[in-house]
């Protein structure tokens, strides 16, 4: 079915956070994010979601902005055609930019899926009857050790059974908050991720005494700074707890080099890097042929961006693992709908699209107001 697009807008917003997040590489108290919305020749509206996230992608909420109301727009509005070329046309509009690429497709996918009158994730490929929930995991973020272990029995009373230690800074004092935690909550188990904090060396001395002492770790996401693949390779090669890609992976050729070098066990795709639901589950593609799993994670994104990725989570036999838990570290709950989490499991709810209610350019505006 070919779709003919009416209108692209946006609008921007700002929302503070519950606590300050922060890793190895950033702080965080508040998130500025932009709302893409795409408007069918039918009338049907979908919307995508964009955060500030400069120090990943480099882009901040005037430059999402830039990017759609510019290049996205030219690209997109007017245009006729199927799914597929719509979104192939969205990520050929610009260099980079892949938090406002993502916005838009995903808000042309949420007005195609509405127009069909289905959830997104059955017209990716899964199926809401068999599957429509997965275990998220809580983050708990680079503080001092007395202070993550509060927060992690705080989230463990909350339900969580699988908690994201953020470290990355200092070998020592990392192992102290490790240690700190599990005194907290010994019956947790641990995803720890380092956010690229260590070298080769290091990394392989943390996770080594790690195993040594048993401690309950499922996996160690991007140990290493991300351009090194040699160093990911060498720490994967000489440990025996998994170790994930996820700095390092942006596009399916990524991926692909990744896989064929060893460099990682599993690999984490987030929506902001790949720009593209479609890219995203051609990585997904390529890990379910070399026998890996991934996770759809995120960063510190609003509700519209994590409905979305849940979505692509659910849709894919080969993602067996999410990390989608910023809508609780937000202040505010908007919009309605999508998902709930009960108990550190995430449930897709159904519904035409994202299965969302449109979120008002009203809602917490950043100055600058919508276009």
């Amino acid at each position: 079915m070919d779709l003919e697009i009416r209108s692209l807008a946006f609008h921007a917003h700002r929302c503070p956070l519950r606590r300050p997040f922060v890793t190895a590489q950033r702080r965080t108290e508040a998130v500025e994010y932009v709302v893409a919305e795409v408007e069918l020749a039918d009338g049907t509206r979908g919307q995508g979601s964009a955060a500030e996230t400069r120090a990943v992608t480099g882009e901040d909420a005037w430059s999402i902005m830039e990017a759609i109301d510019g290049p996205l727009r030219a690209a997109l509005v007017g245009s006729r055609g199927a799914i597929a070329e719509l979104s192939e046309a969205i990520g050929a509009a610009l260099p980079r930019a892949t938090s406002a690429k993502a916005a838009v497709d995903v808000a042309l996918h949420d007005a195609w899926a509405r127009s069909a009158g289905r959830p997104l994730v059955e017209l990716l490929g899964g199926d809401l009857a068999a599957r429509s929930s997965i275990v998220d995991d809580m983050t708990v973020s680079l503080e001092d050790p007395e202070t993550m272990a509060r927060r992690a029995r705080e989230a463990a009373d909350g339900g969580a059974g699988i908690l994201k230690i953020k470290l990355g800074r200092d070998a020592a004092e990392d192992r102290r908050r490790l240690d700190a935690v599990l005194e907290a909550v010994p019956e947790a188990r641990l995803r720890l991720d380092a956010n690229q904090g260590w070298d080769a060396a290091q990394a392989i001395a943390i996770i080594t005494a790690m195993e040594r002492d048993g401690l309950p770790v499922d996996l160690v996401e991007q140990p290493v700074p991300a351009r090194d693949l040699d160093a990911l390779a060498r720490v994967t090669a000489a440990v025996a707890t998994p170790i994930m890609a996820d700095e390092a992976l942006w596009t399916p050729e990524d991926a692909r080099e990744i896989i064929d070098r060893g460099a990682a066990d599993l690999l984490n795709i987030k929506l902001a890097k790949t720009g593209s639901l479609r890219r995203a589950l051609d990585i997904a593609d390529l890990a379910a042929e070399a026998g890996l799993e991934c996770m759809v994670g995120a960063m510190m994104e609003p509700r519209i961006s994590i409905t979305a990725a849940a979505h692509v989570a659910l849709a894919h036999p080969a993602i067996t693992m999410i990390d989608l838990d910023a809508p609780a570290w937000f202040a505010s709950s908007e919009p309605a709908g999508g998902f709930e989490e009960t108990g550190g499991v995430l449930r897709l709810l159904g519904g035409p699209g994202l299965g969302l209610e449109p979120l008002s350019p009203d809602t917490e505006p950043l100055d600058g107001g919508p276009r």
